[in-house]
């Protein structure tokens, strides 16, 4: 009797199982309430991109010696702001110096020479101008007349030969000028001695490196984009620089430059941008990162 009693037992949860079950199903069925909330429209969707690039400028070079010598006089060092011209070192130019004032005596003096034999000219062709009256008054003979009008000839002859002296004596003048020019060292552009390779008393050769000179503004970026940014990028557009310092400092440039060709090797493309408003901390050589943003 106990065991009969427990099946039927068994049995009663089973069936109160089923049932439960059957509800929960019922439940589920039935169709869910309409949200009360309004979706709100997506936003344009923006693709940014991240770039790194150089900061550069323009004007940046290695001023290399144009001819030989000993450095006598170091003017500039690194660091320091120079203008277009401004010395930055010499060579010595002692025996260039002598020699230019050698040629400058040689032109002085055939200078006077030709001024003489302007002179001669004029007082031969008052002598054949003579001759030619006591010709026609015929006191003199026709040979007597063509003496007069052969020296005419030479005299002229040596005056163009004075003449041609003195542009070569010029000529050479100016040719060691130009060596004595050689000897001062100046600054090509305004800009700040980045590096010196130089000391008083060394002596060069033609092509050495003497200074390194570079600008200070207008600062540029330069970067490189993969190739589907070609059309989308365009001269004029904006992008962002951002400085490598902690403060992460933004400033916006301009795209001047966009190159027509794709880099086969890694299928970039190269821009250039000026800076609009370059922050304090910004100095050409620094790398910095550059966000473009394209929206669709």
């Amino acid at each position: 009797m106990a065991t009969r009693g427990i099946f039927l037992l068994l049995v009663v949860i089973i069936i109160l199982s089923f049932a439960a079950c059957e509800d929960t199903k019922s439940q589920a069925a039935e169709p869910m309430a309409p949200a009360t909330a309004t979706l709100s429209p997506a936003p344009a969707s923006a693709d940014v991109y991240l770039a790194s690039g150089l900061i550069v400028v323009e004007n940046q070079l290695d001023v290399a010696a144009l001819r030989e010598g000993v450095i006598s006089r170091i003017a500039a060092d690194t660091g320091k702001l120079v203008h277009k011209g401004e010395l930055l070192a010499s060579i010595d130019d002692r025996q260039l110096s002598a020699q230019h004032d050698s040629a400058e005596a040689k032109v002085s003096s055939i200078g006077f020479d030709e001024k003489n034999w302007e002179a001669k000219v004029r007082m031969e062709e008052v002598d054949f101008e003579r001759a030619q009256k006591l010709m026609d008054a015929r006191v003199i003979t026709p040979q007597q007349l063509d003496h007069a009008r052969f020296q005419l000839v030479a005299t002229r002859n040596e005056l163009e030969r004075e003449r041609q002296d003195r542009i070569n004596a010029q000529a050479e003048l100016h040719a060691l000028e130009l060596e004595l020019e050689k000897t001062r060292i100046t600054a090509p552009f305004e800009g700040i001695v980045a590096r010196r390779y130089v000391r008083a008393g060394q002596k060069i050769a033609v092509g050495d490196r003497l200074f390194w000179i570079t600008a200070t503004a207008p600062l540029r970026v330069k970067f490189t984009l993969p190739e589907r940014f070609i059309g989308q990028i365009r001269t004029g557009g904006l992008v962002m620089v951002i400085s490598p310092d902690p403060d992460r400092v933004e400033c916006s440039a301009r795209v001047i430059q966009v190159s027509p060709v794709v880099d086969p090797s890694s299928a970039t493309i190269e821009v250039l941008a000026k800076l609009q408003t370059p922050t304090g901390t910004l100095r050409p050589g620094m790398t910095v990162n550059i966000r473009i943003v394209n929206r669709s």
